[in-house]
């Protein structure tokens, strides 16, 4: 679980001390060079600010994170079923090639028996993983502002329609349309639990979701036919606000959210929201609970709808809603990030009363 971790600093010194006590237990993710290794890893350390630590490789990948070359911290799960090492081998050995069902039925291999090993073991399915190693580099170089050529040619993609096909999931337009067109911007924003997509006008914030949020190109399709206007990659000023709030949020400083918003959603759903941002910092609310506060306790299942359409994370607290019964319900961005919500809000409550 993340919250059996030590702290972050603890952990720092046993990556400075390359303790392999710690292999396969605890990665550390490096921004600066968007890799992900074993705190024993023989390369040069990074700064402690430039170190985020995870409790399993899917965590690090879904953030954004490649595995090292040199520690290669994926070996550890090697060992525990011969079809996994046999896939990973062929991961590393076939970066440029697209994945796919049919390929695992090529070589042999029950689809389905594939999904359940990867996702025993490494929390992820091979597919997955395959397309966010891919995704996370094509992106990543279309942000910075490389061209297409390059950004296609490092996300390891050897025809650009495959590259287009998967830049259009998220953003709605060819990589060459992304150019030279400002109505929406979007930049992407690191947080200690993930890279984050935040989407903007020159006034309003429209959207902000962790990456791999599977809703996440329904939320950009919705937000170009609502908005009648495209999104490019880019920096407007209700960007660097939110970065900055996001920042406080997680350092501990955190006075509130006073960044511009859009939103669009009908009369109900916005008043879910409103009861959403009433819920102090630290405390949960059930459905139930909220549907109470709109003045419908019959609309239960119209609250939780509510919740998932919710297209502003983190800021519209939808982490904070749990099941009556007390336990951590759906969440877009992943439960154990809901989990870590919830126990830092709880930190940054006792500390303000405190």
């Amino acid at each position: 679980m993340l919250f059996s971790l030590p702290d972050p600093h603890t952990l720092y010194q046993a990556l400075l001390d390359r303790d392999q006590s710690y292999d396969g237990h605890v990665f550390v993710g490096v921004t600066s060079t968007g890799i992900f290794c074993r705190l024993s890893c023989p390369a040069r350390k990074p700064k402690f600010e430039n170190s985020r630590f995870f409790d399993h490789p899917a965590a690090c990948m879904e953030a954004g994170f490649r595995p090292c070359q040199r520690c290669r911290p994926l070996d550890f799960y090697r060992g525990k079923e011969p079809v996994v090492a046999k896939l990973l081998d062929c991961l590393d050995a076939r970066p440029d090639h697209f994945w796919c069902e049919d390929d695992l039925i090529a070589m042999q291999l029950d689809p389905s028996t594939v999904r359940r090993a990867f996702k025993r073991h490494l929390g992820m399915t091979f597919l997955d993983m395959a397309r966010l190693r891919r995704k996370a580099r094509g992106l990543e170089s279309i942000a910075a502002g490389h061209s297409v050529i390059d950004a296609q040619l490092e996300a390891g993609y050897d025809s650009g329609s495959g590259f287009r096909e998967a830049i259009t999931q998220l953003i709605g337009d060819t990589p060459a349309q992304l150019k030279g067109r400002d109505l929406l911007k979007a930049d992407w924003l690191e947080t200690p639990i993930g890279s984050m997509l935040a989407v903007a006008d020159q006034h309003h914030l429209h959207l902000l979701e962790f990456f791999e949020r599977k809703g996440l190109p329904n939320e950009l399709k919705k937000l170009r036919l609502y908005t009648k206007s495209s999104i490019s990659f880019g920096r407007l000023a209700p960007i660097d606000q939110i970065e900055a709030e996001l920042k406080l949020y997680f350092t501990g400083g955190f006075t509130g959210f006073k960044t511009p918003l859009a939103l669009y959603a009908p009369a109900f759903t916005r008043s879910v929201w409103d009861a959403l941002q009433e819920i102090p910092l630290g405390e949960t609310r059930s459905y139930a609970e909220l549907a109470e506060l709109t003045g419908r306790p019959d609309a239960i299942r119209a609250v939780a709808n509510a919740n998932g359409a919710n297209q502003l994370s983190i800021i519209i607290p939808c982490h904070r809603t749990i099941g009556s019964d007390g336990s951590l319900t759906g969440y877009g961005g992943g439960l154990w990030r809901k989990r870590w919500l919830l126990e830092h809000e709880k930190r940054m409550a006792a500390r303000s009363a405190a």
